[in-house]
């Protein structure tokens, strides 16, 4: 079975002009020719220009594709291994850049006016936009959640830097005050669950204590909210649920 240089180019998604270059060059010249002249390409010559392809792909001039192809001294297995770690470290490669990609289009939604380096440095590796779907859907036609996007817009890279160091602290002692015992309806947890909803109503929009209140509901209720607080300390999803609840409880809500 042989091809020719029109069928070639349709199965490999490239043109006729390239595959008459190779040949030029000695890339990739035909195994046969027709008596007009024609090229004609056998399934040998398919694997070879799949071996130029994937090498072009990863940015190879065609002068060391051709070296890597014809090298005598190349052990066909080392040839796989090494097309495979080219392969694999491209891979790694686009997965970062597009993670990058997917964290600016995430902040730029939230507005968060930084530049890529600076939404790193702030924010490591956490997603500060985490929940903005499930925001919408509940909050998005409220006052409260405009407020929220309004406020957000306002913010520099010092401001995020403080909210978030603001929320670290506050993760740190809520932490260690479950690892040590205490009990929700006690005065330290419920400082600290008003100091939770005193960061939201700081930082985003008011949060009245009957709102807080579903708010604590929701963080036991939502896999994705109760995923997020346990991973702090095992527990502490519910552990804050009922330290909000008393809080609220205490404040006359």
């Amino acid at each position: 079975m042989s091809y020719s240089v029109g069928q070639v180019a349709g199965f490999a998604g490239i043109t006729v002009r390239a595959l008459h270059h190779y040949d030029e060059i000695g890339l990739l010249v035909p195994s046969e020719r027709t008596h007009a002249g024609h090229r004609r390409y056998n399934d040998a010559d398919l694997d070879r220009l799949q071996q130029i392809l994937f090498y072009r792909e990863l940015g190879f001039p065609l002068d060391e594709v051709a070296v890597l192809l014809d090298d005598p001294d190349v052990d066909p297995r080392a040839h796989l291994r090494r097309r495979h770690e080219l392969l694999t470290a491209r891979i790694e490669k686009l997965q970062n850049m597009a993670a990058a990609v997917e964290h600016a289009m995430e902040a730029r939604k939230m507005g968060i006016n930084l530049s890529p380096e600076e939404r790193f440095e702030v924010f490591g590796d956490k997603d500060p936009e985490q929940y903005r779907e499930e925001a919408e859907q509940r909050w998005g036609d409220t006052a409260a959640y405009t407020e929220s996007q309004r406020r957000a817009a306002t913010y520099t890279k010092e401001d995020w830097k403080r909210i978030q160091a603001e929320v670290d602290d506050w993760q740190e002692r809520y932490a260690a005050l479950v690892s040590a015992g205490g009990q929700p309806s006690g005065e330290a947890a419920m400082d600290l669950a008003e100091e939770h909803r005193q960061h939201i109503s700081r930082w985003y929009f008011e949060v009245p204590y009957e709102m807080h209140r579903c708010f604590a509901e929701m963080y036991v209720s939502d896999e994705r909210f109760k995923a997020y607080y346990d991973t702090m300390r095992a527990g502490l999803a519910e552990h804050l649920r009922d330290a909000i609840l008393a809080n609220a409880d205490r404040h006359g809500s």
